[in-house]
């Protein structure tokens, strides 16, 4: 008979959810192996059985939270219409960031130092989904130009997430949602003109 397995996905996905609270509320230095352990109704073992170590359970959380930030990017289709296609890219970065606004903020408010051989922002894959959408609609452009394009794209949804999630915008979801795409319709055709 197989041995019974201790520790399974489950648990392993509730402790990055119980670290990655931990870390958007109080940075990398709040999160203990004892303290999320007890919150996740597990023990200490568990944590250094299924991640070995506090700091391997805090990069996992921001690697965790990256995955997920890229399943929303990567369910976006791509169509014949490229404008359209980085207006749903913009609808998901949204989405993806109310889904999961903890690990939003350990990504990118609460960042984990990322490891010494860690590529640059702009060239991590989340990041190279938005610079080739940009590259179609700016078929032909110097890779500068496309790479300044996505940054400033970049920066305008990253800017209206992060104000919505600090609850700093006035309205409900709806109205929160219309004004966010009414500014990715209006500033991002301008920001791609450049």
């Amino acid at each position: 008979m197989a041995r019974p397995r201790l520790h399974d996905a489950a648990l392993r996905t509730r402790l990055l959810e119980v670290a990655s609270h931990a870390v958007a509320a109080g940075g990398e230095g709040a999160v203990t192996v004892r303290s999320v352990a007890a919150a996740a109704g597990t023990s200490a073992s568990a944590v250094y059985a299924l991640f070995g170590s506090r700091d391997e359970l805090v990069a996992a959380v921001s690697a965790e939270g990256f995955r997920r930030f890229a399943g929303h990017l990567a369910a976006v289709p791509r169509t014949e219409d490229p404008l359209a296609d980085l207006r749903e890219l913009g609808l998901a970065y949204r989405t993806s960031a109310l889904a999961d606004p903890h690990f939003y903020r350990v990504m990118f408010e609460r960042a984990v130092p990322p490891a010494a051989d860690a590529p640059p922002a702009v060239e991590r894959p989340t990041f190279r989904v938005l610079r080739d959408a940009v590259a179609r609609l700016l078929a032909g452009a110097p890779d500068d130009r496309v790479e300044a394009a996505a940054v400033a794209l970049w920066g305008l949804v990253h800017g209206l997430v992060s104000l919505e999630l600090a609850d700093l915008l006035p309205g409900d979801d709806d109205e929160r949602a219309a004004r966010y795409a009414a500014a990715l319709a209006a500033v991002g055709p301008a920001l791609l003109a450049g």
